[in-house]
């Protein structure tokens, strides 16, 4: 996986957390801590179920670099021009597509089965995200059933680029191909408000 990939996930993610942190009544430093917890924490919890040490930000602190770096051009630049409100949706977006695929290829390095690469993949990119709502005491974006396609973006992203891995001859279109999976299903799922069917108990009522 290119390292540059990596490092604009990092700077993607820490971008959504400085954006969610809107009417949180947060100073610099509470942005910083939300954008570091989104950034990396993803990557976090992967290694340490890989047993991968040091984690990935520890061995490389250019992440931790990049996701500050982002975070307060992203702090500086919302004080003086209005962003759209899907701007969060979007920036998420391309962090699930980004941070999914870098999950599941480094769990497939580590010689894991495809399945755990997989659900390694969805931890990568919904991890972070939800460790970022819980510190801004918000539902996570993951559980909510108005938040179209979400881990299901990131797991059919995942799976066919699993299945490309085993099936068809090495190639590096293989990632990008899952990354294009993933963010075009979710934008779709947006845009068209595609979901999966909501927990309903025989006899309740709709809504």
């Amino acid at each position: 996986m290119p390292s540059w990939i990596e490092y604009i996930a990092c700077a993607v993610c820490a971008i959504t957390a400085v954006l969610a942190a809107e009417g949180k009544r947060m100073d610099l430093f509470g942005v910083l801590v939300l954008a570091l917890v989104t950034a990396v924490g993803g990557g976090t919890i992967r290694d340490l179920c890989l047993g991968a040490q040091p984690v990935f930000w520890i061995a490389q602190p250019l992440h931790v670099w990049t996701a500050l770096i982002a975070a307060v051009v992203t702090f500086v630049v919302v004080r003086f021009v209005h962003l759209p409100e899907k701007m969060l949706a979007i920036a998420d977006a391309f962090g699930l597509a980004l941070f999914g695929i870098v999950g599941t290829e480094k769990a497939l390095s580590f010689g894991t089965p495809g399945v755990v690469a997989v659900l390694l993949g969805i931890v990568t990119g919904v991890a972070g995200g939800i460790l970022r709502d819980v510190l801004r005491r918000e539902i996570p974006w993951v559980f909510q059933a108005d938040v179209y396609f979400y881990a299901t973006a990131v797991f059919a992203g995942a799976l066919v680029f699993v299945l490309l891995r085993k099936w068809l001859p090495p190639s590096e279109s293989h990632r990008y191909i899952g990354m294009a999976v993933i963010l075009i299903l979710r934008l779709a799922a947006m845009r068209w408000k595609l979901r999966l069917p909501r927990y309903r108990a025989h006899g309740t009522p709709p809504g």
